[in-house]
């Protein structure tokens, strides 16, 4: 007989659940088995939790689109040829015609001094120069007097130009000591609208500078230059005017700023 159809000493040879009914008894294996069940939902339930509490992700798909710009269309040759501008032609310069000189009146010929008739009177006849009445109230011419001569005038002195200071000063034209640069009035008119021009008066003060300028007018209307030139005018060295061969500070000068497109001169 083989060992296996008996159990070996100390082994009870009847199933887990015989035993533990013998042992405990049915209510107590009842129990025992609830709570494993219970366990095992409880860890079935812990495991798939979370996959039923989570809200499935949305995956929105991505749209591609290609940017592509519209092929532009190559010009039509006939078109091209249609809007080229027909060549101008160019009339060749007519020369003036000369005028025909006017003809010139000739030049009358000087009077010939006739020679005095003479009378023949004889001499018996003559009148005494004596005895012929003298004319009266015939005075003799008068005399000038003579005074002092007037001083010839300056070639050098200033020229006297139109207008007047804001007083009723005359003004003499502008003589320069150092001309401005460009640099020193492009930062002025930069807010001016060229072209135009701005005429100024100024009174000299020394050291070949100005003072006290006014606007006398400007060109056109409105265009800021003459705002833009009196800004300006501390940086002006003029000389001041010169009459009778002398320099005269505190006399005005009349300045004029010409302010084009691309440079900027002065008068």
């Amino acid at each position: 007989m083989s060992s296996a159809e008996y159990p070996e000493p100390g082994q009870d040879p009847r199933p887990l659940i015989a035993r533990l009914r013998a042992r405990f008894g049915d209510r107590a294996l009842a129990a025992f088995l609830a709570i494993l069940v219970e366990l095992a939902i409880a860890l079935l339930l812990l495991t798939i939790a979370p996959k039923l509490l989570t809200p499935p992700e949305e995956t929105v798909p991505m749209a591609v689109f290609g940017v592509t710009p519209d092929p532009v269309p190559d010009p039509d040759p006939e078109d091209t040829e249609s809007a080229r501008p027909a060549p101008v032609e160019r009339a060749d310069p007519v020369p003036p015609r000369p005028e025909p000189e006017a003809a010139q009146p000739a030049a009358p010929l000087p009077p010939t001094a006739q020679p005095p008739a003479m009378l023949d009177i004889p001499l018996g006849t003559m009148p005494d120069i004596a005895t012929l009445p003298r004319a009266s109230g015939a005075s003799a011419p008068a005399r000038r007097v003579a005074g002092p001569a007037t001083p010839p005038a300056d070639p050098r002195d200033s020229r006297r130009v139109e207008g007047r200071g804001p007083n009723g000063e005359p003004l003499y034209a502008a003589s320069w000591f150092r001309e401005p640069y460009d640099s020193e009035l492009r930062g002025y008119l930069s807010t001016a609208r060229p072209p135009g021009w701005a005429m100024i008066a100024c009174r000299t003060v020394g050291e070949f500078r100005v003072d006290n300028c006014a606007l006398l007018d400007e060109y056109p209307d409105g265009s800021q230059i003459g705002r833009a030139v009196l800004a300006a005018a501390w940086q002006f060295r003029v000389r001041p005017p010169r009459l009778r061969g002398q320099y005269q500070v505190g006399e005005w000068v009349r300045i004029k700023i010409i302010y084009d497109l691309r440079t900027v001169s002065v008068e």
